[in-house]
């Protein structure tokens, strides 16, 4: 059997990342799918998924007069969560730009909730917003250094791990 990178035997698999790091990759995909969800029962009404409404039926209601293109619009944010979570767990600079936008996106929604009266909704997710260890992080002076650091330690230990010597990418050739 072929050992090292891509054949699924390399120990770099078994590299830890740091919890904030995860939970922010899972609320990507979390979001994602929950937009994919709403998006595909307004684009497509009268699927089994409609019951999900029942958790949220004033945003149905609010949604279902421009059901078509607000459900569009979901897909096109499931699709953006989606690659903004796949950015994120490889360590793309892309990834963590797109997801510092989304992050910021929504953040600001959120004040704009809070100014237009819903202070409740507004005032508790711009909180929650702001107390994401992340999101924390960005707005105390932490910038993608800290996030290419993670990404460099994940390479050095993946070269470590597969033999890489010199400056070649794979020094045990398989033969």
């Amino acid at each position: 059997m072929k050992d090292g990178p891509g054949f699924g035997t390399d120990k770099a698999d078994a590299y830890k990342m740091p919890r904030g790091i995860t939970t922010v990759g899972v609320f990507l995909f979390f979001g994602a799918t929950m937009a994919s969800i709403a998006g595909t029962t307004l684009t497509w009404p009268g699927t089994f998924l409609d019951r999900l409404w029942v958790l949220n039926p004033t945003a149905h209601k609010q949604l279902a007069t421009s059901a078509k293109p607000a459900g569009i619009l979901f897909l096109l944010l499931a699709a953006v969560l989606a690659m903004a979570g796949t950015g994120w767990f490889k360590h793309r600079l892309w990834g963590w730009r797109l997801a510092v936008a989304v992050i910021a996106t929504q953040v600001l929604g959120d004040l704009v909730n809070f100014f237009r009266g819903d202070y409740l909704r507004g005032g508790l997710g711009f909180s929650i917003a702001t107390l994401r260890p992340v999101v924390r992080a960005f707005s105390m002076g932490a910038n993608y250094s800290a996030f290419a650091t993670l990404t460099s330690r994940r390479e050095a230990y993946t070269q470590a791990e597969c033999g890489v010597v010199s400056g070649s990418k794979f020094s045990r050739n398989a033969q």
